[in-house]
This record gives structure tokens, sequence and C-alpha cells, in this order.
């Protein structure tokens, strides 16, 4: 039964006859048309790696970032409605505060995850509100549980990963995450591999420029979630571009 443009896509609260629910497709939808993000967790921490289009040569450098600390030991990389990513990543400062305030230690990133996922899940379920047009990527680190990531997208479904990647070329950063041995890597090695990985599926067709932004949480900053400092991060884009054009004379030889 074909149930496209036939009122099911109306409201979130309707299911379509064959059991589908069109406005968080939709809201899937609008994160595809992101910009795209990953994160990759390892033996001793998380990295994230975000491509952050610049749509205009105006904006000023670092400003609209797409990726937010949450708690001392947890950040957060979204894809998707931006404006929206911000309200979640309010939501899930909040959950941390309130932990801490009432059991006095770092909230576990399971537990944390769950809670927004569970606030995502609500926006689905009535239809005088919309879906979130966003995507999460959440990553922790703690010497008790060690590197945590989860994800979770519109629908509110929350799962752990070891590597995930969100955004218009999801599929493409899976198939790149999917060839590295991250159990045996450390962060310093990871973080050269995620800026590839960016580099690697960044279509300079359509997507002309774009800002690459890094951070990292693990042994290698005490389990405090930071940027990468601004020498890691040029080493790393250099190795991306290196290992880029050493691929491309590759491909040249071989023809």
């Amino acid at each position: 039964m074909s149930s496209i443009g036939t009122g099911y896509d109306l409201s979130a609260s309707t299911f379509s006859p064959d059991g589908r629910v069109f406005q968080v497709e939709y809201a899937m939808k609008a994160v595809e048309n992101s910009s795209t993000a990953i994160a990759i967790r390892c033996k001793d921490g998380v990295v994230f790696g975000v491509e952050k289009l610049v749509l205009s040569k105006l904006y000023e450098e670092g400003s609209n970032k797409r990726i937010f600390n949450i708690d001392r030991h947890v950040g957060m990389a979204v894809a998707g409605l931006l404006a929206d990513a911000r309200s979640l990543a309010d939501v899930a400062r909040e959950e941390a505060s309130n932990f801490r305030s009432n059991y006095g230690h770092d909230i576990p990133l399971k537990h944390l995850s769950e809670r927004v996922a569970m606030y995502v899940h609500a926006y689905t379920l009535y239809s005088a509100v919309r879906p979130f047009g966003c995507s999460f990527i959440l990553g922790s680190y703690d010497k008790d549980d060690g590197p945590q990531l989860y994800m979770v997208d519109p629908s509110g479904i929350s799962y752990g990963y070891w590597g995930c990647a969100i955004g218009k070329a999801k599929q493409a950063a899976k198939t790149e995450i999917e060839k590295l041995q991250m159990k045996e890597m450390t962060c310093r090695e990871l973080v050269k591999e995620v800026a590839k990985i960016i580099y690697i599926v960044h279509d300079e067709v359509k997507d002309k420029a774009f800002e690459l932004e890094l951070s990292w949480v693990g042994e290698v900053t005490d389990g405090r979630h930071v940027l990468v400092p601004k020498d890691v991060r040029e080493e790393a884009e250099k190795y991306a571009k290196d290992s880029l054009e050493e691929e491309d004379d590759s491909d040249e030889d071989n023809m």
C-alpha cells in the first residue's frame, strides 16, 4: 500500500498503514543533508572529527561549532539542524549537572545517552511538536569504565559503538572506519586517521570549503574533553592531505 502524500506525513503521532512514521523519517533526511561527523573509540579514549562546511567566506573562523562540551568528561559531535542540536546539548548538560548534584560523581555515559534519548523520543509522540532534526554522538572517558561512545538519532534510539558516522557521507565514512584496528590504537594515532577520513569523504565538487574540527577525551587529556591542540591538529591535517595525494598518485600510476 502506498502511503506517500496521503496525509500520513502531516503529524508525528500518526502511523502509516505500513507501520512508518514519516515525520521521523523526514527528520533523519535532514541529518543526511548535513555535513559529516564521526567519532571513534580506541583503547585509551575517544576522538571526534567534524567536517564543518563553510558556506560563506564572510564567516568568522571557528564560529557555529558542531562539537560541544557536555560535562568535564563528555563531548558531543552533531549533524543536522544546528539550532536543534544546541538545545539538545543544553538538555544533556542539565542532565549531567543534575546527576552530579544528586549523586556526587560524574554521570556514566550510558545513563546520559539514555536520558537524552528519552527526551528526543518524547518529541516523536505528539502532534503538537516536531521531531528533532539532528543526530548526535556522545563520547566520554573515565578510569572505571574506560572510553565510551554512543549515538542518538531523531527517533530516540541510543546505540553503543566503537566507531560511528552521521551526516551526508556516513556510509563512506563507516567503510573507512571499518578498515581501522581501533582497539589497538591510541588517541594520538587515531586523531590522524580521523582527519584522513574526513578529508576522504569530503565532496570537493558540491562543497568547496570546510573547516576540520577535532576533539578528544581520554588518558591523553587526563579524562577531560577538550579540542585537539593546534599543533596536533595541523600535523593531522598535513598527514590527511599527504595521504590523499599519495592515493591520487597511485591511482594515476595504475591507469
